[in-house]
């Protein structure tokens, strides 16, 4: 197979190193398409392109790889290919978020294979999973830790008394967060994995603003103590679950037992758990962040274009099922800087308050659809937190 691959960053460069160690597969990279031909590369200069063209219309190349950072422009890198009729490969998780209707459509009218494993939680292959093993309407939930890098940043503090900071600096400095790093610490990138997980767990499309993210940057010394005083770490937390012909979904920190199976997958490791009607939970653990683990992920789906593999989609075909928040409630830890911050009328029920100099808290019941429209939730000094029995 001879590859045409877009980018050649953390994930291109560990694509490069896991294909070059790899036997079992026949395949050669003709081409790399890179945005800056001056930057220094491990890799000989007669590689490499700034013409996206001289890869979309290669005969000779079977599989566009893209593992570009720039989200349009990956859209348009994926949709060309898919329209030429080549197989694409990506991992891209937040262009597939928001434009997963269009590429599905695309791949109906060319029967090109679109593949994108390693956009969700890098080398544990979930999708394949829900597309192959849980095919069928008894799946009930699918959640877990999806992002490494706040992983990494909750462990360090929990593990080693960091502070957020010093957590996230940690993180910075080794490679596991950028230096904006606000897609991942606001949980933007959870979300967007939970997006495209929608699709292959219960055949719904979502777009990424339906669902509610809230990260973990407002974590502060007070939530931490809090946390440590109930037996208890953190952990950013991406949900989606099916009742009767309704799916729900958000992403939130919650508040995990230090028995909980969610305690020990630490650091840069992700964890998918996976409910359903017969084998009950079933958790899969693999690292979440770092070039090869992901660069193994697209690996995998370069090998299973050999065999002609493409997604069927067959929830989508089937399911009549619709996305709706409305009903779903959730227990919640809320805390603020002072009274009236936060609108108890919003609240099914509150069962606990606190308050002192230091901050207050409430701990009560509030549907999902209610917090999502919250304005308080966009106040600075609030934090929410889940608890989850």
């Amino acid at each position: 197979m001879k590859l045409g691959l877009f980018g050649f960053g953390c994930v291109g460069q560990g694509l490069w190193k896991v294909l070059h160690e790899t036997k079992g597969i026949r395949a050669d990279i003709k081409r790399i398409c890179i945005k800056h031909p001056d930057k220094q590369r491990p890799v000989p200069a007669h590689f490499f392109t700034t013409n996206a063209l001289e890869i979309l219309d290669d005969p000779e190349i079977d599989i566009v790889v893209e593992l570009i950072d720039d989200a349009d422009a990956a859209f348009e890198i994926v949709s060309g290919a898919l329209a030429r009729g080549k197989a694409v490969v990506s991992a891209n998780k937040k262009m597939i978020a928001h434009r997963l209707p269009e590429l599905y459509a695309l791949q109906q009218k060319t029967g090109a294979a679109f593949l994108y494993e390693g956009a969700c939680c890098a080398s544990i292959p979930i999708i394949r999973n829900l597309e192959e093993y849980y095919d069928n309407d008894l799946l009930t939930s699918v959640e877990g830790i999806f992002n490494g890098t706040t992983n990494v940043i909750l462990s360090k503090i929990f593990e080693e008394n960091l502070s957020f900071a010093e957590a996230l600096k940690f993180a910075q400095v080794h490679g596991f967060a950028e230096s904006d790093p606000s897609l991942d610490v606001d949980g933007f990138d959870p979300k967007f994995k939970l997006c495209i997980l929608l699709l292959h767990a219960f055949g719904v499309f979502v777009r990424p603003e339906k669902v509610l993210h809230f990260g973990i940057g407002r974590v502060n010394a007070f939530d931490i103590e809090f946390a440590r005083s109930r037996g208890c770490v953190l952990k950013l937390v991406a949900r989606c679950f099916r009742e009767n012909d309704k799916v729900a979904a958000y992403c939130l920190p919650r508040f995990v037992p230090q028995n909980h199976r969610y305690a020990s997958v630490r650091h840069e490791y992700n964890a998918v758990t996976l409910e359903s009607a017969f084998s009950e939970h079933q958790m899969f653990v693999g690292k979440g962040a770092g070039d090869k683990a992901t660069g193994c992920a697209v690996l995998s789906d370069i090998s299973a274009l050999r065999y002609q593999y493409k997604y069927e989609y067959r929830k989508f075909s089937q399911n009549g099922t619709f996305f709706d928040t409305s009903e779903t409630e959730l227990t919640v830890y809320v805390r603020h800087e002072r009274e009236g911050q936060i609108a108890e009328q919003d609240f099914a029920s509150i069962s606990e308050r606190y308050i002192s100099g230091a901050a207050h808290y409430w701990i009560g019941k509030i549907s999902l659809e209610k917090l999502q429209a919250a304005a308080w939730l966009n106040d600075v000094g609030v934090n929410v937190i889940e608890l989850k029995n």
